[in-house]
């Protein structure tokens, strides 16, 4: 009665309510990170690329305030299913049955494991086009190294599936095939409760299983169909950290392999992560063990030494970050150079030509065109003119231990080592800061600011103090 299926897709169902048991973890499964987002963000940002359906998300009790707060569903607007108890992948989709609009309207049901990220939607796709088939349920197999652990297809004399058994419920010639099924079904709405609704638990695990649908498909006369993923690494399931771990390094390749192919150079793209969003110009060169997080922006010609850290900054054109420096929430104009072990925090702004040496932080600070901080030194909260120098050791004293104070620092000032500016101060134009000086009120324009002591020397003090320590040996 139901062979007449519509093959629009109708509903997405995301099978969401795994535990995080073997990961040790307070946080859910699919909240566990991968390359910068949780696991669930990555199927979600897959499935949104596929046409508009009603999404609907299996979640555990409890769970729907942490999955809504920690993802981002866009355009998306999903309908959200508890489980109440974890019973099997048969019972999580019979708590989505009632809800979904294609049993009333007809249309095909696209039902995926939330633990499973890194599927492309040109692979649901092929999965939704053999579903539109005329009456065909599909489902997606793969090929991997290892098939231990998961469900076995077996296939007929004409390639068509004829069952899948479990790991745990397969005999010893079953467990030789490796063909595995990853979880993902395309499924007609019309009949699904009903086939649902004879599932039974009869098998070692006692749950209920969705590949047991595939004789009740069957019998209603429809094909039951398996799509390959091209690669068994897209379709592979997280069920603990080192798992996690591979699909890591593999989603870190295949982003660094696309960056490359887009004119990224890299020194080892086995050594690279982007954890966010990266856009870069030309003739852009990162080195090894370099981190990108959040929106990162390379301008042309910017050379990234090793063991950098990027976190949402933008960094203009014929730039050198060098090597072990951290960078977050800064901005960095063209043909400056930041390090090495230099430390740019959230607020920071490097006008053109800028440079920022060895082992300085810089806070919430703004330095002008051709300014230069070049060692040792800490400037925070303060406004820099422009071709200013800050010499080693000069450190802006913005906290009184209530308040942040802000300092002013003005054009082609000089600012001597080991000097210390107590904010809230005013150093003008072209003014000169005498070294080891604690500056406490303004300084103005041209002028040489000295507060320090001042220096008394003692004659003849070694020769006599070594006298002295001699005449006590000797006593």
């Amino acid at each position: 009665m139901f062979r007449c299926l519509a093959t629009v897709l109708s509903d997405i169902v995301i099978l969401a309510a795994g535990q995080a048991r073997r990961m040790r973890s307070g946080r859910g499964k699919l909240l566990q990170t991968l390359a910068g987002k949780p696991l669930l963000q990555h199927l979600l940002d897959t499935v949104s690329l596929l046409p508009k359906a009603r999404l609907h998300l299996v979640a555990a009790p409890g769970a729907r305030g942490a999955l809504e707060a920690a993802l981002d569903f866009g355009t998306l607007e999903p309908c959200w299913v508890e489980q109440s108890s974890p019973q099997g992948t048969g019972d999580a989709l019979a708590c989505a049955a009632p809800g979904l609009v294609g049993a009333q309207t007809g249309g095909t049901v696209l039902v995926l494991c939330g633990d499973v990220p890194l599927v492309r939607h040109e692979t649901l796709a092929e999965m939704l086009r053999v579903a539109g088939e005329g009456s065909t349920v599909a489902l997606l197999s793969a090929i991997p190294q290892d098939p231990a652990g998961y469900g076995r297809i077996i296939r007929n004399a004409d390639g068509m599936v004829e069952a899948i058994v479990e790991d745990s419920d397969a005999d010893a010639e079953q467990r030789t095939l490796g063909e595995i099924h990853t979880g993902a079904f395309a499924l007609p709405a019309p009949p699904l409760a009903d086939w649902l609704a004879a599932l039974d638990d009869n098998n070692a695990q006692g749950e209920k299983y969705l590949p047991d649908l595939l004789p009740l498909a069957r019998s209603a006369g429809y094909a039951v169909q398996a799509c390959t993923a091209p690669l068994a690494v897209e379709v592979l399931g997280v069920n603990d950290r080192a798992q996690l771990a591979l699909l890591e390094r593999h989603c870190q390749r295949r982003q660094a392999d696309a960056l490359m192919r887009e004119g990224l150079g890299l020194a080892d793209p086995a050594r690279f992560d982007l954890r966010g969003e990266l856009s870069v110009g030309r003739d852009v060169f990162i080195d090894i063990n370099v981190v990108l997080e959040g929106v990162v922006e390379l301008g042309d010609r910017v050379y990234i030494e090793p063991n950098c850290v990027l976190r949402d900054v933008c960094v203009g054109d014929d730039c050198v970050i060098r090597v072990g420096s951290l960078l977050e929430g800064a901005e960095v104009a063209a043909g400056s150079t930041v390090g090495p072990y230099a430390r740019l925090r959230p607020g920071s702004s490097l006008g053109i030509g800028v440079q920022v040496g060895n082992f300085v932080e810089i806070k919430k600070s703004t330095l002008g065109a051709g300014s230069k901080v070049n060692h040792l030194s800490y400037v925070g909260d303060a406004q820099v003119g422009e071709r200013a120098n800050i010499g080693a050791g000069v450190i802006t004293c913005n906290y009184d231990g209530q308040d942040k104070h802000p300092t002013w620092i003005g054009d082609r000032a000089f600012i001597g080592s080991n000097s210390a500016l107590v904010a809230p101060v005013q150093v003008g134009d072209g003014a000169v800061i005498g070294a080891g000086s604690v500056i406490t009120t303004d300084v103005p324009e041209d002028n040489l600011g000295v507060g320090r002591g001042r220096q008394r020397n003692v004659a003849d003090w070694a020769t006599r103090r070594k006298r002295q320590n001699q005449a006590e040996a000797e006593r």
